[in-house]
């Protein structure tokens, strides 16, 4: 071998050299002979480098896996010995091999018993035993075998298909159905002829090393519960396996693995009457062994998994209950149901352990066991206390504990916020078995707290605030209606949110508490149209240091998302607060200069809630036109001033830092004005709330930052974001603006700026149509050669994200051709003289043939399609005929038959049923002379047999 190549095998290794390495062995991949090297490498020892090692056993893998039919028995021989005499040095070796050398062994194994196992190598597990016997080192690669053989059989997380992308979805169907069938097929052969030896081996195995050897024990019982979910389930749950397995729940070092193994057998699908009885069987003597005692147990790891074998008996039984009352056995699942009732004493203790981990792995038992009580028609008392039980342990399970770090909240927070979604879906659950308990039991904790809430720790103040928040979703209503409807449910939440905004609880010195008390007041937002005169309340802490003010950035940051949610959903109920709420947010709408050390209250982001919420203000108020012009005028002007002095210092400035930090400022002073404009609706138009002179000068403001010769593409995004809002805003109004703003954006273009340039003249064009004719035909060209000059533009070869700009703009250039089209807007192409229509229409074609992106091509049968609608009848312009024969018909054949047109292509399908209906427009329009034209001219010049053209 390349023993140069072979040093880059080594991770430490240098790039070159690890290159090298991979160059080599994509080289011995396609070597007819290369493989028989590295077996023969594995079989003698010669060497001692791990890396090299495990190379050569890639080497192997890829032979069996893709080349294995190509060899000669004699060959394949040869890789079963390679084999078989590593296996027996193994035994031999003064020290083990690497783990990661043993797996990949194992998986060589398995790729040659799913190839051989039913035609060559019928002995392969016997084969292997007699080598390995009992010896421990042959015992842990029997094992691992062992489990590769059930990833290749049985694990669907092994992706044995991932060639299946690149054909069709049909071929990989078969391909996975030929899988399936090889698998079945394999599985019911090892049932027939190996099964119950291998059975026998595990036990052997087991018995010899539970004493001395855990890994291999633990190893062992981790092979008896993979393969029992398709063994012959008596061939373990009987007395002697069982036994042992409950031998090894009192041992330290096995429990947890036995537990796993337990859990397997409890999973395994059988007869409901068999499957309770086998459960019931397995508790027993659980619970005799004292493993029912939880809180005499120290050991969270095992109690974590063995909370989710009490989870799997729970599951089991039910599944059990639920097909028995199908097959109407009323009896046994009355028997099965008290089963399941006897268990939830033990579910209420795992669930309401301290640790997270026990808790989450019972809640399927306890949502599975919620959901039959809500089917049984009335519920006993012991019933009733369960499901309060369970309640009141998602109440104290909710509750955030000491070490919660809010300020950097990292993956144990995280587990945390994933564990309380949980749990809320169990709160959700009771509310459906019984809405009434869990309304009474929230409101007790709810004003238990809250009466007592400034001696209370903050946890469980967040948590009965929390409680409130969540009854929104567990009771739910049609568009947040809870104060209205059912009296006892509408006067619960009514009390509970007035003590919430009148408990003075706002004031509570922890984020949590905050954030949580802003949330429920704008999740109950309704309540201040029942209540109204506690508006002002909830404003000032919204207002103040309790919100919009807080010393946390991530409660002002949440607060002032909210506050806009707020102040939108009492529209007209905020009539009176208005002039004074727009006084005390004036701070928070200061744009921040780029001024080193200034630290503003909210970032940008933040700011554009603040803006869009002073714009509702203004505009849902019930003042007059004149009104609102004024309150408008005095929102945007600071942001125009602003805007031009920070224009004028862009000019000057020579730092590029600097230049970027000014350039950015603009940008959000467009995009807070921007942001104002939201407020509008089709009820409330700039124009009839009078503000669209005010508009208007901004848009005057800040167009000159097209012409900035700086920082270009920061100010264009931003100008032209705004001109798309006033677009919608100011319509015709916006007009006279548009061709100065079209000629700076097509300034020094680059593919970036054009394809974010195109969709605002396509939403012109949409928008206007006729009136914006003149000029579409005066720019239409320019825009053009901007476009055509930016795509031929030369690039790298391998400059992937150059390639997939320009594809973007070329996607964007014939959506502009579609818009043009599809608004009736022919004229503006046909008046561009006929060389330049020509060019124009030949880049379609060449769009919808020679470019592989369905997409673009999608498009250009429809300009196709659309162009010969308007154009191709008798009377279109002169010479459009010839172009159809000539080019469109070609195209429509031409395209489909391409070898990059991937029908498995959802797109693709999507272009060929375009290119469809532009024949069928051909066929309309042109009638007969159409078919004569495919008959006896275009389809002969393609070779087509005559039998098929007719």
């Amino acid at each position: 071998m390349d023993e140069q190549a072979l040093l880059g095998l080594n991770p430490n290794a240098d790039a070159d050299f690890r290159q090298r390495a991979l160059a080599y062995f994509e080289q011995l991949k396609i070597s007819q002979d290369a493989w028989q090297v590295c077996a023969e490498a594995l079989a003698q020892g010669i060497y001692s480098d791990d890396h090299i090692k495990f190379f050569c056993f890639q080497v192997l893998e890829h032979q069996v896996k893709f080349k294995y039919s190509e060899l000669t028995e004699v060959q394949q021989q040869l890789i079963r010995e390679t084999l078989i005499t590593w296996l027996q040095a193994q035994m031999l070796n003064p020290q083990p091999e690497k783990t990661f050398i043993r797996n990949k062994a194992a998986q060589v194994f398995a790729l040659l018993f799913v190839t051989e196992y039913l035609t060559k190598w019928p002995k392969f597990f016997f084969d292997i035993l007699s080598v390995v016997d009992l010896n421990p080192r042959g015992v842990d690669m029997y094992l691992r075998i062992l489990m590769a053989v059930d990833a290749e059989l049985v694990d669907r997380d092994v992706v044995h298909t991932s060639e299946a992308s690149y054909y069709f979805a049909l071929t990989f169907a078969l391909h996975f159905q030929k899988e399936a069938r090889r698998n079945t097929l394999l599985k019911d052969t090892m049932r027939e002829q190996c099964i119950p030896s291998l059975v026998e081996s595990w036990y052997q195995i087991l018995q010899n090393y539970q004493y001395n050897n855990s890994e291999l024990t633990c190893q062992c019982l981790e092979v008896v519960g993979a393969y029992v979910s398709w063994i012959d389930l008596s061939l373990i749950a009987n007395e002697r396996f069982i036994n042992m397995l409950l031998g090894h729940m009192s041992v330290e070092v096995l429990r947890e693995e036995a537990c796993d193994c337990l859990f397997e057998i409890v999973n395994k699908g059988m007869d409901p009457i068999d499957k309770t009885k086998l459960v019931e069987s397995l508790c027993q003597v659980l619970q005799s062994a004292g493993l029912f005692s939880i809180d005499q147990e120290d050991d969270v790891d095992f109690l974590a998994r063995f909370s989710k074998l009490v989870n799997g008996m729970g599951q089991a039984l039910i599944a059990s209950w639920t097909k028995l009352i199908k097959n109407g056995d009323m009896k046994s699942a009355q028997d099965t149901l008290q089963a399941i009732e006897a268990k939830v004493a033990l579910m209420l203790q795992l669930l309401i352990h301290e640790d997270d981990d026990i808790s989450s792995n019972i809640i399927g038992f306890c949502y599975d066991y919620l959901h039959i009580l809500k089917q049984l028609s009335a519920l006993s008392d012991q019933q009733k206390a369960n499901v309060e039980a369970i309640m009141l342990a998602v109440m104290k399970k909710l509750t955030y504990d000491e070490e919660y770090n809010f300020e950097n909240e990292g993956e144990d927070e995280a587990m945390f916020v994933e564990y309380r979604k949980q749990l809320k879906l169990l709160l959700d659950r009771l509310a459906q078995v019984s809405p009434e308990l869990l309304l009474a039991s929230v409101r007790r904790v709810f004003n238990t707290t809250l009466q007592n809430w400034q001696t209370t720790r903050f946890m469980e103040v967040e948590v009965a605030i929390r409680l409130l928040y969540m009854l929104a979703e567990a009771l739910p209503v049609s568009h947040g209606a809870h104060f209205s409807g059912d009296v006892t449910k509408a006067t619960a939440l009514q009390d509970m949110m007035r003590t919430l905004v009148t408990s003075g609880v706002s004031a509570y010195q922890h984020t949590s508490v905050t954030l949580e008390f802003f949330e429920t007041v704008v999740r109950y937002e309704k309540f201040f149209s029942v209540e109204p005169q506690h508006i002002p309340t909830v404003l000032m802490a919204f207002l103040d240091h309790r919100g919009l003010r807080h010393s946390s950035p991530k409660v002002r940051s949440r607060t002032a998302y909210l506050f806009s949610r707020f102040v939108k959903s009492l529209n007209k109920q905020m009539n009176p607060f208005i002039e004074d709420v727009l006084n005390r947010i004036q701070d928070l709408l200061e744009l921040s200069p780029p001024e080193n050390g200034y630290q503003a209250l909210l970032s940008s982001d933040d700011q554009l809630f603040i803006y869009e919420t002073a714009g509702v203000l203004i505009v849902n108020s019930e003042y007059s036109a004149e009104r609102k012009q004024v309150l408008m005028r005095n929102l945007l002007t600071p942001l125009m001033e602003k805007f031009k002095v920070l224009l004028e210092k862009l000019m000057m400035a020579q730092d590029e830092d600097r230049q970027m930090a000014l350039a950015d400022c603009l940008n959000h002073a467009v995009g807070f004005a921007s942001r104002t404009s939201k407020a509008f609706s089709n009820k409330q138009t700039v124009k009839q709330c009078g503000c669209s002179e005010v508009y208007l000068d901004c848009l005057q403001t800040f167009l000159p930052a097209l012409s900035c010769p700086l920082q270009k593409e920061v100010l264009r995004s931003g100008v032209r974001t705004f001109l798309h809002r006033m677009i919608i805003c100011l319509e015709e109004e916006v007009l006279p603006f548009i061709p100065s703003a079209s000629e700076h954006m097509l300034k020094d273009c680059e593919a970036k700026d054009l394809q974010e340039f195109i969709p605002l003249i396509n939403q012109i064009t949409a928008k206007f149509k006729a009136q914006v004719s003149p000029f579409l035909q005066q720019m239409f060209m320019p825009l053009l050669h901007a476009i055509f000059e930016v795509l031929l533009l030369p690039a790298e070869e391998n400059d992937q994200s150059a390639a997939l700009e320009k594809q973007m703009l070329r996607r964007s250039y014939f959506a502009f051709l579609q818009t043009v089209t599809g608004s009736g807007m022919s004229e503006v192409i046909a008046n561009q003289g006929a060389e330049n229509v020509e060019r124009v229409l030949f880049t379609v074609i060449q769009g919808a043939v020679d470019y592989p992106d369905p997409i673009a091509q999608k498009t250009c049968f429809i300009i196709l399609s659309k162009l010969v609608e308007l154009w191709g009848s008798k009377d279109g312009p002169v010479g459009f005929a010839d172009f159809v024969y000539k080019h469109i018909v070609p195209a429509c054949f031409l395209a489909p038959l391409k070898q990059t047109f991937d029908l498995a292509d959802a797109q693709t399908v999507l272009a060929l049923s375009e290119c469809a209906v532009t024949l069928k427009t051909i066929h309309l329009k042109r009638g007969p002379e159409c078919v004569q034209y495919l008959q006896q001219e275009y389809l002969p010049s393609l070779q087509v047999a005559p039998e098929i053209i007719q």
